[in-house]
């Protein structure tokens, strides 16, 4: 590929070849080409070849000529975005090398074909692009339903074995922490440090902690209130809190149908928390210890989401620099440091399984928390961590199903209506992000952003 430029009176011819980029200036006066002049390029094996300047050395050239280049500048001017301020660049080139493919054969129209071939580079790479990320997108959300769907499994199970089994839901989160350490394997297969790429290890175990922390103050609540307002609150506070972190932390922003739509669902979270009329009376001001007890609870269910949201941010922050089996051994040997401390301070008592029913019921809590982290993880590489945790919304509902058929509780009318309007905003956020609309151009502009930001390109 050719390019010629006016530059002081005189002739710059560049040829970029695969790997090189070489120029060599020939002066002429007035600008036009001559059949007698000729310049000679350096080709493989030629002497000079070696000395020709790599792409590294035109760090300039690329950033101004670059995909990524014209893409930020598309943010300034959104109104440009093909249009005419690349309707102008192109009219500026298309004279230049017309004047070129006078007497000169082949370079004109080169020229003309590079230039037009620049302005539908980014679009066709775009189109590329899209078509190819349909199937990663639908098994991205996939993964999430069936991440919630898991979650909402957890919940039922973690209600049985406290109720049929007495099994305490700290040591519950040992067990599990325990057998998820054989997600060491995975790094080590690929002959990775399971603690993490040199450079990010401080982050990663900040992630762990986060994660593990959030994991201890959510199963510690179920001591003081009950499965279903504990989860319900840890799922509220960790959504409502990943969109904010997510703006302060990475600057990313949510667009306003899907801040509408999370709104809705976080509504429904809220209709499931109101109070039924005997837990209303149950829970007087006149019972000071029920009373403190639940607020505890409340409060520990709160500061789970909180921790939660940062867990999320950490590792969408992360990004691919860090995998999910390194993520999951990372979270599983930060529970098993930080759960017996959580045993000890709320001294809750051990209590180990004594029936195959029991261990069954622990390796079913195993399985389903494996699922979920990595139904979970997987996403927070492409999406934002506030849609992450909304789509896991679901669990509230699929874990009100499951009681019906497990366990003799009806839910009540405000329950119902909850898990409606929180079935309906996942269906609806899932239904925007995959259904052909007329911001397909701007949600493939955004992915392919992504792509040329990331560091594997």
């Amino acid at each position: 590929m050719e390019s010629t430029h006016l530059l002081t009176g005189s002739k710059k011819r560049v040829k970029i070849h695969p790997h090189t980029v070489t120029a060599k200036y020939a002066t002429h006066t007035p600008y036009s080409p001559q059949p007698g002049v000729h310049t000679h390029f350096p080709q493989p094996g030629d002497d000079g070849y070696d000395d020709a300047p790599s792409f590294e050395d035109f760090g300039s050239f690329l950033e101004e000529t670059s995909d990524k280049k014209q893409l930020t500048d598309s943010k300034r001017w959104p109104q440009t975005l093909f249009g005419s301020r690349d309707k102008d660049k192109d009219t500026a080139l298309k004279p230049q090398a017309s004047g070129g493919g006078g007497g000169g054969g082949g370079d004109g129209s080169d020229g003309v074909r590079a230039a037009k071939g620049s302005g539908r580079g980014v679009g066709e790479q775009l189109a590329s692009f899209g078509e190819a990320s349909v199937s990663a997108s639908r098994l991205t959300w996939l993964g999430l339903l069936v991440a919630a769907l898991a979650h909402g499994c957890l919940i039922v199970l973690t209600r049985l074995a406290s109720e049929r089994f007495s099994l305490g839901p700290l040591f519950l989160l040992l067990v599990r922490s325990v057998v998820q350490l054989l997600s060491v394997a995975v790094p080590l297969q690929r002959k990775e440090n399971p603690f993490g790429p040199e450079g990010y290890r401080l982050r990663l175990l900040c992630y762990g902690i986060a994660y593990s922390l959030s994991l201890c103050c959510a199963y510690a609540s179920l001591t003081f209130v009950s499965p279903g307002n504990a989860t319900t609150t840890w799922r509220l506070a960790t959504t409502a809190l990943s969109a904010t972190l997510a703006f302060l932390l990475l600057e990313e922003r949510l667009g306003l149908a899907d801040g509408i739509t999370i709104a809705a669902g976080l509504c429904g979270l809220g209709l499931v928390l109101l109070p039924t009329a005997d837990e209303s009376e149950s829970n007087s001001p006149t019972d000071p210890v029920v009373f403190w007890r639940g607020a505890f609870g409340w409060s520990l269910s709160a500061l789970a989401g909180l921790w939660m949201a940062l867990a999320l941010v950490g590792y969408r922050s992360l990004k691919e620099r860090v995998g999910v089996g390194t993520a999951l051994f990372t979270v599983s040997w930060t529970g098993c440091v930080l759960a017996p401390a959580s045993l000890f301070l709320l001294q809750e008592g051990w209590s180990w399984p004594t029936g195959a029913p029991a261990w069954a019921l622990v390796a079913g809590l195993a399985a389903c928390s494996v699922a979920a982290f990595l139904g979970m993880t997987h996403a927070l590489t492409r999406l934002h961590p506030a849609l992450v945790s909304a789509s896991q919304s679901l669990e509230v509902p699929v874990a009100m199903l499951l009681q019906l058929a497990v366990l003799p509780l009806a839910p009540t009318a405000a329950v119902v209506v909850g898990s409606v309007m929180v079935t309906l905003s996942v269906s609806w956020l899932v239904a925007m992000k995959l259904l052909p609309s007329r911001g397909a151009g701007r949600r493939q502009r955004e992915e392919y952003e992504e792509i040329l930001d990331s560091p594997i390109k």
